[in-house]
């Protein structure tokens, strides 16, 4: 290798890992450095952009990463041309100088086999650190050189300025370094300080790997612990579900036992009936086919008395009353009233129970013919509005237990979550009463009868009070603070009669006695339950959210007890065809459920209770 190639290679090593640059990239800065050498400082500061290690200029990496940076394109190929030219022995004197196969770092000279020799003899240079070519070449090892000084190519920079971060010659620093009054190191003890700031940081890097793999260990460690957990939570869950499997399907067993003895009791006792029934059925066949023994010959004498007996028998049966239906019906209205109620009991796993719905209370009304509306209170109790004035609360017994608000004609009624109440009398006007029904002084801005005509009220999870009106077909939305309505909701061409709110959802569910309607929040229909040939559907919302309507054939005073979903799928039939007394003038209803679980139903005269029992077999 020429000297001029020697010189220019000295220029093509990588600041960072002082060997000639492989795959060259360009930061903004315009320094360069090797691909590898970027992505390792990368790895340092993921997701940031890369800092310049000799400006400190900060570089935004693109979109694919330091591969993506500019290649330094005239760099790269004079290093490969570099790489083609083989280094020749920098201490042979001769002319054709031999190619050099090894370089001494302390020397900074190439040497051929002969000049390598010969410097391994000489004492002086025994400990000099010898490298093969291979090896330089390939780049495993960065060459050490003494570089020479560009002003005084003579003289090694043997010296170091630490103002200026450069080495120098002796010439130079006298000639430069010292006039701007700078501090002179010699290149050795420079480098001696810097090879032990470097072994210092690398045994700080050892210590705090070890802190760090430590770390790693400690983490496998508690990631196994978990494992080990995860795996006994899983083992748990496997044998607890096994466990409950046996339970549920015991359960199951025992259920489907009462329903198969549930069936052979309806059906001993349906047998009975029908074995009865096809006695008399027989009894009448033997009669008439003896009756018809005297169609065959004359009848004489003792034959004669003998048809005539037969006959007189016969007419004598056949007086009876015929069989009644009132009893396979009674079996089948108490096989009808058996539900299966699907729950689990606290501390307990149970698939349900069998149960059947009756009537446990019925009571008069303390005033006919003006039950407005009713609506489940607190202290579980249930409100019942009176158009002629009053508010009468009943426990889950039937009993009365109060008549507030006596001088109030009721229209609605609603509940806050802080006992407090919400009126709505006959002329639309809402008024809100402390839990001890004493009135506040707040004002609603609502529509008169004559604007908005009837409709329902009810009081949402965030005791959001939601007003209807029939003849508007809308509901507007009131604060407790009163004042005007904060929203109006269009009840999507439905007259929201009857007003409930699903308290888990925010949904609505309304009735015009025709249909039943789930809306959203913003009145957009969701679902439709359709009116039954000739019933009435009287809604209530209960506890769980769950939908419950009382379908009521007014002309039978019939009452049946469907249980739906919030988005009215049907559940269950709770009861049927249960006979009520007729109102004497209004076809108006109310339906809802006690905190404690039985169900209200409120005719304009009368206030039935119906409690859930079990079966008994």
């Amino acid at each position: 290798m020429s000297e001029v190639m020697r010189a220019i290679s000295q220029n093509l090593e990588c600041p960072i890992c002082l060997a000639l640059f492989n795959q060259p990239k360009s930061l903004t800065c315009s320094h360069t450095f090797c691909k590898d050498c970027l992505e390792s400082i990368f790895q340092t500061q993921p997701n940031q952009p890369i800092a310049c290690p000799v400006c400190r200029r900060e570089t935004p990496l693109p979109c694919g990463g330091v591969s993506k940076l500019q290649t330094n394109v005239p760099l790269s190929s004079l290093v490969d041309e570099v790489k083609t030219k083989s280094p020749t022995c920098s201490v042979c004197e001769t002319d054709e100088k031999p190619p050099a196969v090894s370089y001494c770092q302390d020397c900074g000279k190439y040497m051929c086999k002969v000049c390598e020799k010969s410097h391994s003899t000489w004492t002086p240079f025994s400990i000099h650190t010898i490298v093969a070519m291979s090896e330089v070449l390939s780049g495993k090892v960065p060459i050490k050189r003494r570089r020479k000084c560009k002003n005084h190519p003579n003289e090694d920079e043997d010296c170091f300025c630490p103002n200026c971060r450069e080495y120098t010659c002796s010439k130079c620093w006298m000639l430069k370094h010292l006039q701007e009054g700078h501090k002179l190191e010699e290149a050795a003890i420079h480098e001696e300080k810097l090879m032990k700031n470097i072994e210092e940081l690398k045994e700080r890097t050892t210590s705090k790997k070890t802190t760090v793999e430590t770390h790693i260990e400690f983490i496998e460690t508690q990631r196994n612990e978990i494992n080990i957990m995860l795996r006994k939570l899983d083992d748990d869950i496997d044998k607890t579900y096994e466990e409950y499997m046996e339970l549920l399907s015991a359960r199951r067993e025992t259920l489907k036992c009462q329903v198969k003895r549930l069936s052979e009791k309806f059906e001993k006792e349906l047998k009975v009936m029908e074995d009865d029934s096809r006695q008399l059925v027989s009894q009448m066949d033997a009669m008439e086919e003896l009756v018809k023994n005297g169609m065959k010959v004359p009848l004489e004498k003792d034959a004669l008395f003998a048809h005539d007996t037969l006959c007189e028998n016969l007419k004598s049966f056949l007086g009876q009353d015929d069989p009644d239906n009132r009893s396979p019906r009674g079996v089948a209205e108490r096989a009808q009233k058996i539900s299966f109620r699907r729950y689990v009991k606290v501390n307990e796993l149970c698939l349900g129970d069998l149960k059947r719905w009756d009537a446990k209370v019925d009571v008069e009304l303390p005033v006919k013919n003006s039950m407005n509306c009713m609506t489940r209170a607190q202290d579980g109790m249930m409100a019942v509005g009176s158009s002629k004035g009053g508010i009468h609360l009943y426990s889950p017994d039937g009993e009365l237990q109060q008549t507030v608000l006596k001088d109030v004609l009721v229209r609605r009624i609603g509940f806050l979550s802080d006992g407090r109440s919400v009126v709505r009398d006959i002329n639309s006007k809402i008024s809100l009463y402390t839990p001890q029904w004493e009135k506040l002084d707040v004002t609603f801005e609502t529509m008169s009868h004559d604007e908005g005509g009837l409709g329902g009220l009810t009081v949402d999870r965030d005791d959001n009070i939601y007003v209807g009106y029939m003849k508007l077909k809308k509901i507007h939305v009131f604060t407790p603070q009163g004042g005007k309505a904060v929203r109006e909701i269009t009840c999507d061409g439905y007259a929201p009669m009857q007003l409930f709110s699903c308290h888990t959802t925010g949904k609505l569910i309304l009735t015009d006695t025709s249909e039943v309607v789930c809306l959203d929040g913003q009145g957009k229909k969701e679902n439709v339950l359709k009116k039954k040939e000739g019933m009435f559907a009287w809604p209530a919302v209960c506890r769980d959210d769950s939908v419950i309507v009382a379908w009521v054939k007014y002309k039978e005073g019939l009452v049946s007890i469907d249980r739906y979903t919030r988005d009215l799928e049907h559940v269950c039939n709770l009861l049927t065809d249960f006979q009520i007394q007729k109102p004497e003038k209004r076809i108006w209803y109310f339906l809802q459920e006690f905190d404690s679980g039985e169900i209200a139903l409120c005719t304009s005269d009368r206030l039935y209770i119906f409690q859930s029992l079990s079966c008994q077999i």
